[in-house]
């Protein structure tokens, strides 16, 4: 075996090694039930599947400064106008599983992660993180400046206040008319 060969190799060995060895983490913490349970744990609500139209979605990207990547909105409503959506943010590389409730008036009531897909960020499951969004409508929140950024967790910060100004904008555009 010559050297170029034995060199090459030895790279290809080393290469799989470091880049195989990359832990895959995936931790569902909740289901869609749990977290209405959570969010809201006395009031009664029934599945909700909504389609936005390609001007709506323009609409809600235009006011909320965060692309719509899926038309279809699902989750639960009450009669009385409470909202829990069901959705998902990229984190760093995966996606995030939110739940969100929303009141009558549109305001974040509580987030929940439901399922938890990278290998780390993962302090984005912090309460006292999460609770900066309650009582947040319809406004554009901006990372560090309305709502504290954890390091080593930017990009899972970033996108999960992206989807709250997505969903809260939601609300506004179109589900609050449903």
């Amino acid at each position: 075996m010559n050297r170029r060969h034995f060199n090459r190799q030895a790279m290809l060995i080393t290469a799989g090694l470091v880049l195989g060895g990359q832990k895959v983490f995936a931790k569902t913490f909740l289901s869609a039930a749990q977290a209405k349970q959570i969010i809201w744990p006395d009031v009664l609500m029934e599945a909700f599947e909504v389609t936005l139209s390609k001007a709506q979605m323009k609409e809600i990207k235009s006011a909320s400064r965060t692309r719509v990547r899926n038309n279809v909105i699902k989750g639960f409503k009450a009669e009385s106008g409470e909202w829990l959506i069901i959705d998902q943010v990229i984190g760093k590389h995966e996606f995030i599983d939110l739940a969100v409730g929303l009141d009558a008036k549109g305001k974040v009531k509580g987030v929940e992660v439901l399922t938890y897909r990278e290998s780390y960020g993962d302090e984005i499951m912090n309460p006292k993180w999460r609770e900066q969004f309650t009582g947040r409508g319809a406004e554009v929140l901006v990372l560090d400046q309305h709502i504290k950024n954890i390091s080593g967790a930017t990009m899972s910060c970033r996108h999960v206040t992206d989807g709250i100004n997505r969903l809260t904008h939601t609300w506004e555009q179109v589900l609050q008319h449903v």
